[in-house]
């Protein structure tokens, strides 16, 4: 895993001949709500990584915390960032890419991002489905075909509801 400032998350998207995708033009979209259930937020984030890695890098690129202070838990972000070699502060560095091995690393710092309050975006390097993830706690998928976005269709408002 690879920590990025805001300059290099632009140059890495610049590099792939992409711009963030609200941005892109024809676009299909999909909006979801988080789940209802805090538990649920986990299974969410590993679908995703599970789902749409393809085994390429992944970049979550946060842009929005500090709205919900009361929902932040730095400490737990921290040693989590810490665990992985860094020692940066978010807004030096709101970029984190992950190798292709490393889907449970996007899926846990997705997971702590989505409870945090934050919101920002999950870019693959497959450019195959990517996400933008609200702090008012809702998913924005975004794909060039429909047909890429049916994959989406089977979105996990509670992962580990088993009763279908």
């Amino acid at each position: 895993m690879r920590f990025y400032t805001a300059e290099e998350c632009s140059n890495w998207l610049i590099q792939l001949e992409r711009t963030k995708p609200e941005e892109e033009k024809g676009l299909e979209k999909e909006r979801f709500d988080y789940p209802k259930e805090p538990h649920a937020v986990f299974g969410t984030a590993h679908w995703f990584a599970r789902s749409f890695m393809f085994r390429k890098p992944v970049l979550l690129w946060i842009t929005e915390w500090g709205i919900w202070p009361s929902s932040e838990n730095w400490h737990l972000y921290y040693t989590l960032r810490q665990a992985s070699g860094d020692l940066q502060l978010l807004h030096e560095a709101p970029g984190h890419l992950f190798l292709e091995h490393e889907a449970e690393d996007l899926a846990s710092f997705t997971q702590i991002a989505m409870l945090n309050g934050w919101g920002g975006y999950i870019l693959t390097q497959a450019n195959y489905v990517n996400a933008f993830f609200s702090h008012d706690e809702y998913i924005d998928f975004f794909a060039e075909t429909p047909t890429m976005m049916v994959s989406v269709q089977s979105f996990p408002l509670d992962p580990f509801d088993h009763s279908s």
